[in-house]
């Protein structure tokens, strides 16, 4: 019994393609083997398809294309195939989210993987997560043009309607007709495949903006703080651990009802950043005499 086709817009792994179009393949022609598909690839090596989905050989610009014949792809498919590749081939950050968002511009990918697009998107925009807590404040606006006014810094009005957009696509912000706003945890994945990259979007883009705090804000309305010390490496881990509990106690504080005497100041959407970063190489323990 065959089964489907598997649909390369639907993908973001390459490899995870490979495999499972060779699952595919064997499903409608049962003498169909990692040897045919090498003479049909016109590559010397019987085992390269293997190889690749196994991870232990990648695609040059040539076997992609030749790869790409093999499996008779249209040309769209084919222009998708090779940037999934390269997705993977790495680059420096601002190449692969260029990558990035040229993949999950293709409509038909888009259509498939829509969630995964948007939560991209959401961490690598520092402004998305700023206006999904803005919503949750008593008197909020659900229009791009207040929306960007209230942000630090200011951000264009069509950058608000985006957010608007992936807020709602993921199940975050809901707006009713009558323009009351809803909070929800939505759909929230990031696909492992790009993970990694969105993450540290999201980190870039807030360290720039905790760079820009310094001379925007005023000491009484921003705290900085820093130091600089040995540790042995052994415990590395027990600092993140406690950097994390930190933070946890942070979304605790913030996520509970104000009393009465902080309801007057009303509220406003914070970044806390906590880095902890190694500022030398290990330097291994003296030689015992």
């Amino acid at each position: 019994m065959s089964i489907l086709r598997p649909d390369i817009f639907a993908y973001l792994d390459h490899r995870q393609y490979l495999a499972d179009w060779f699952v595919w393949k064997k499903s409608v022609n049962r003498r169909f083997s990692h040897r045919m598909f090498a003479r049909l690839a016109k590559q010397k090596s019987p085992s390269l398809l293997l190889l690749v989905t196994k991870g232990e050989r990648n695609l040059t610009p040539v076997t992609t294309k030749s790869f790409a014949r093999a499996m008779r792809l249209e040309p769209d498919e084919a222009r998708f195939f090779g940037l999934l590749v390269e997705l993977e081939r790495g680059g420096d950050r601002e190449a692969r989210t260029a990558l990035f968002e040229k993949i999950a511009a293709t409509a038909r990918f888009r259509a498939a993987r829509s969630i995964e697009g948007d939560t991209f998107r959401y961490l690598s925009h520092w402004y998305i997560p700023a206006i999904r807590e803005l919503a949750g404040m008593p008197g909020f606006v659900p229009d791009p043009e207040h929306i960007a006014q209230q942000l630090r810094p200011r951000i264009t009005v069509a950058k608000a309607r985006e957010a608007l957009e992936v807020l709602d696509q993921l199940g975050m912000v809901r707006v009713a007709e009558d323009g009351s706003v809803e909070l929800a945890e939505g759909d929230f994945a990031t696909p492992h495949e790009v993970a990694g990259l969105a993450v540290h979007n999201y980190h870039r883009g807030m360290l720039e903006r905790s760079q820009g705090a310094i001379d925007a804000f005023q000491a009484h309305e921003r705290h900085l703080g820093a130091v600089t010390v040995r540790v042995p490496v052994a415990r590395m881990p027990e600092l993140k651990a406690e950097v994390t509990a930190f933070l946890e106690r942070i979304l605790d504080l913030a996520g509970r009802e104000p009393e009465d005497t902080e309801q007057a100041d009303g509220q406003q959407v914070v970044q806390a950043n906590v880095q902890l970063f190694p500022m030398s190489a290990a330097v291994p323990p003296p030689e015992s005499a």
